[in-house]
């Protein structure tokens, strides 16, 4: 029955963007973090991606408006540097999304309550291919106290986590979440 389940909501799922179902059961992911394990989100990551677009958007405004006072003849230096700075930007954002990001779109912090131990970094990314149901979720714990690295994944069906309308249930996922966090968390205590 389940089989058959998975089957038709999958069909029903197909007729979906593929990476609006990723973004879906990705977001789902992240609201544990902050609501069932009460970890607080670290957005460095995202904010270093905001800062380089800001950087390159601030340099692009700039050769606009040196070209407003200095028509083009004028301004060829200044726009020459600009439009080399936008595309040095935009080459380090590329290397930045593809080596530092790698997928990743949570961070969450374990904060030890005491304050003695440094807190423990949580890092959740995932994979969709493009014609392909297997949702790949790679969860990884950074022990704050040793510097150690532990990581668990999952691959499943993205049919598994929707209803036959093609709708998320949290309660699907619920399970699986509480698996693998639970399974970092023994791999911890055990080294």
């Amino acid at each position: 029955m389940l089989e058959i389940l998975q089957n038709l909501t999958f069909q029903q799922l197909n007729n979906k963007d593929m990476s609006y179902v990723k973004n879906d059961v990705s977001d789902t992911f992240k609201d544990f973090f902050s609501i069932k394990f009460n970890y607080l989100e670290s957005f460095a990551l995202m904010d270093g991606r905001l800062a380089m677009c800001g950087i390159a958007v601030g340099v692009a405004m700039f050769a606009l408006l040196w070209d407003y006072l200095y028509p083009f003849p004028q301004s060829r230096p200044i726009l020459i540097f600009c439009v080399s700075a936008y595309f040095l930007m935009m080459g380090i954002l590329t290397l930045y999304t593809t080596y530092k990001e790698k997928g990743i779109f949570v961070v969450a912090i374990q904060n030890d309550h005491t304050g003695f131990v440094p807190d423990n970094i949580w890092e959740a990314s995932s994979f969709l291919k493009k014609f392909d149901d297997k949702y790949n979720l790679i969860l990884s714990c950074k022990n704050g106290k040793t510097g150690a690295r532990y990581e668990a994944t999952m691959v499943k069906s993205v049919a598994n986590f929707f209803d036959e309308n093609g709708t998320m249930v949290y309660e699907l996922l619920e399970p699986e979440v509480s698996k693998l966090h639970s399974s970092l968390l023994a791999e911890r205590k055990e080294k």
